[in-house]
């Protein structure tokens, strides 16, 4: 058995001729080749016999080398939260299972409970506020900026009160929250602002990142994200005080500093912004940390294409003024451009989104409207939330989501399918309005 360096969290035992290994059961050269397998999986004919001469090479490493001592939150995690750091203008962030995560660990640090209120946008996906919903603390739904679909300061301001905790804003499709106003709320009132920038990691508001903006921001690296972390995986930043804990936090508060008598560590209560917070556990493996690394080097490229893809559809849509074409960067503001934000003008368009959404499923076109406003879900009706008065409340949402938007993919396209996809939306929102069956000329491929 190799003698290797212990250091984990738990068992950081120390070099020792007789050492407690942090790795119950190693992988073996055969459970690499089926790892190897599934990330390279099968094409063509040809692809039987190249495993196999994969499979020989593998073996063949196995023989002189030795499975990794550590899989959980060891050196290349560390390299990543290094590299993060670089990228984002940070002191302090921590790699976590999902963004999800991060999200929890800054509601724990509100000290969040039951009957405090949380804003959150009308439109966003569930983990926004999942932890909220569980303490019994309350969801109060602010509208969105209709041309954005983020959230719009001058709601938030309507809907804060005594009881308000914190504002999450959540930049949507990678496009930058309206931060100023936002942070110059929060500061007025003592509010905490986590940003969700689950989908704007590289986004930048003003010179700044967005997710550095808050008091605390959390990315995800989920698998249909810019760049992923095999499949799962997220980011937690703070520039308060506290984000030098961030690490503790992902792991239960375990404290190596001050060691109670006779073990290996302290488990403490890290600091709340109105008392002690208790850490859970949210760790990330060196494999997610490795795959991770490997995208990072290429996210200002994977942007840059996705920019492109986006400038391609948006001269194209400029055909028909009843299409609003998604917003592009300027000096104040970039986005990652994860998603496509389509918006048609139903009077002009002769007809809503819906039936253009009808319309491009025929074409065999997948649009999808991220994300349906969240009061619509059950668990918010089992809850005891006034629905109705919801949607009366959030008439922008309501709008948008049922007349004007949906979402385009902008990655893993040919040149033709870019092409296709901007003819069928042309030519769909033409028969709408009463046109023939055809629409214009033939374009090329984007490029």
């Amino acid at each position: 058995m190799p003698n290797r360096k212990p250091s984990d969290f738990r068992y950081n035992t120390g070099p020792a001729r007789v050492p407690w290994l942090e790795v119950g059961e190693d992988y073996t050269a055969e459970d690499v080749v089926e790892v190897v397998k599934f990330l390279i999986q099968k094409k063509d004919g040809g692809y039987e016999a190249a495993a196999q001469e994969v499979e020989r090479a593998i073996r063949a490493l196995a023989a002189h080398g030795e499975p990794p001592g550590k899989l959980s939150g060891g050196d290349r995690v560390a390299e990543l939260e290094a590299k993060v750091n670089a990228f984002l203008g940070t002191r302090h962030c921590a790699f976590i299972s999902n963004a999800t995560a991060g999200f929890e660990i800054a509601y724990r640090y509100a000290n969040l409970q039951r009957g405090d209120e949380v804003i959150a946008p009308a439109i966003t996906f569930i983990a926004t506020v999942a932890y909220p919903l569980a303490v019994g603390a309350r969801v109060v739904f602010a509208d969105v900026d209709p041309r954005t679909l983020n959230l719009d300061p001058r709601e938030v301001e309507r809907k804060i009160t005594p009881r308000t905790k914190v504002i999450i804003p959540v930049h949507l499709g990678g496009w930058p929250v309206d931060m100023d106003p936002l942070m110059a709320l929060a500061e007025r009132h003592g509010l905490l602002v986590i940003e969700d920038a689950a989908h704007a990691f590289g986004s930048v508001y003003r010179g700044r990142k967005a997710g550095t903006i808050g008091h605390f921001g959390a990315f995800s690296f989920h698998e249909v994200k810019n760049i992923t972390s095999f499949g799962e995986g997220g980011l937690v930043t703070s520039r308060l005080p506290a984000g030098e804990s961030l690490k503790k936090a992902r792991f239960f508060g375990i404290d190596y500093a001050t060691k109670v008598e006779n073990w290996l560590y302290n488990v403490v209560a890290l600091e709340g912004k109105n008392g002690p917070s208790v850490a859970g556990n949210a760790s990330a493996t060196e494999i997610q940390a490795l795959g991770l690394l490997r995208q990072l080097e290429r996210i200002e490229a994977i942007i840059a294409r996705r920019k492109r893809n986006a400038e391609y559809l948006n001269r194209r849509f400029a055909e028909n003024g009843a299409i609003v074409p998604q917003l592009l960067d300027t000096e104040e503001v970039r986005s990652t451009h994860h998603l496509y934000l389509l918006q048609i003008d139903p009077e002009k368009a002769g007809g809503d989104i819906q039936e253009l959404k009808r319309r491009l499923k025929e074409r065999g076109v997948v649009n999808i409207p991220h994300f349906a406003p969240l009061y619509k879900f059950g668990i918010f009706k089992t809850l005891g939330y006034d629905v109705d008065s919801s949607e009366r409340q959030c008439p922008a949402a309501e709008e948008a989501f049922d007349h004007r938007f949906t979402h385009l993919p902008l990655y893993g396209l040919s040149g033709e399918q870019f092409a296709y996809m901007a003819d069928s939306i042309l030519e769909s929102v033409a028969q709408m309005q009463g046109g023939a069956a055809g629409y214009g000329k033939p374009h090329p491929p984007a490029v």
